[in-house]
């Protein structure tokens, strides 16, 4: 994905906002307390954090989070859902925080739109000494027959590469590191995946589905058929197809620390 593409895609989200508060679903914590482990302190910021959804894990397990969040749709809902947060617009290439101000920095479903020679470091400034990164992402379990299935049937825009096991861990390997000659901010990454579901209905699935990047900024006609064809496979599978599901996932995690 060349920079405007991923600008484009990156940027897809505001107009989505609630569908995205709504739908998306949170992270396991165990996965949270994971990434958080060798963190010196509770000071954590959620980068990228979107309408809140990795925020709400944080809250929850006693962290002392500060949010920042590009969009003003993302963080209007963030705003609202969660009116104690501390909560400031910025990127992760353009932090406004002081300098080692914060023991972990952690990114959900957000770390793969950083630009890595500009953030690492703007990261590594504002992290403690040997604080921690660390990207979280859900993807579907496709050890399970019929999700596999649905990730055929969804293609690449809907499921990618990141969205199953074995893809995440090889897209995500290298996450941490600059795609240009700036050296690396981090140390050695260590990836782990904690199980993790999500209750579904075939409706609130497809829901989901289409508040991803790659369906966002597909044109009309082929996002409805996109999501016709996935509406239409739910209908066909027991597991689907009558009412509530809990839909097979687990939250993957990558962690390194600031060298």
């Amino acid at each position: 994905m060349d920079q405007d593409e991923r600008l484009l895609h990156s940027s897809s989200f505001g107009a989505a906002a609630g569908a995205y508060a709504e739908h998306r679903p949170d992270y396991a914590q165990a996965a949270v307390r994971w990434a958080l482990e060798l963190a010196s302190g509770p000071r954590v910021l959620d980068l990228g954090a979107g309408t809140g959804k990795l925020t709400a894990t944080l809250v929850a397990l006693g962290a002392d989070v500060i949010a920042v969040e590009p969009d003003s749709a993302m963080l209007t809902e963030l705003r609202r859902s969660l009116p104690t947060v501390r909560t400031l617009p910025g990127s992760a290439e353009t932090i406004p925080l002081p300098d080692a101000s914060v023991d972990a920095v952690l990114a959900g479903n957000a770390m793969h739109w950083f630009d890595m020679a500009v953030a690492g470091p703007e990261i590594a400034r504002v992290l403690a000494p040997g604080g921690v990164l660390a990207g979280l992402w859900n993807v579907m379990d496709d050890g399970v027959e019929w999700v596999s299935g649905l990730a055929r049937v969804s293609g690449s825009a809907a499921i990618g590469p990141r969205d199953t096991p074995a893809g995440w861990r090889a897209e995500t390997a290298s996450m941490h590191l600059p795609k240009t000659g700036v050296a690396a901010r981090f140390g050695s990454p260590e990836q782990a995946e904690f199980p993790h579901g999500q209750q579904r209905t075939a409706d609130s699935l497809v829901a989901t589905l289409a508040t991803r990047a790659g369906v966002l900024v597909m044109p009309e006609q082929e996002q409805e058929a996109t999501l016709g064809r996935i509406r239409a496979f739910l209908a066909s599978r027991p597991e689907a197809a009558r009412g509530e599901f809990t839909l097979p996932m687990l939250t993957g995690v990558l962690r390194v620390r600031r060298l």
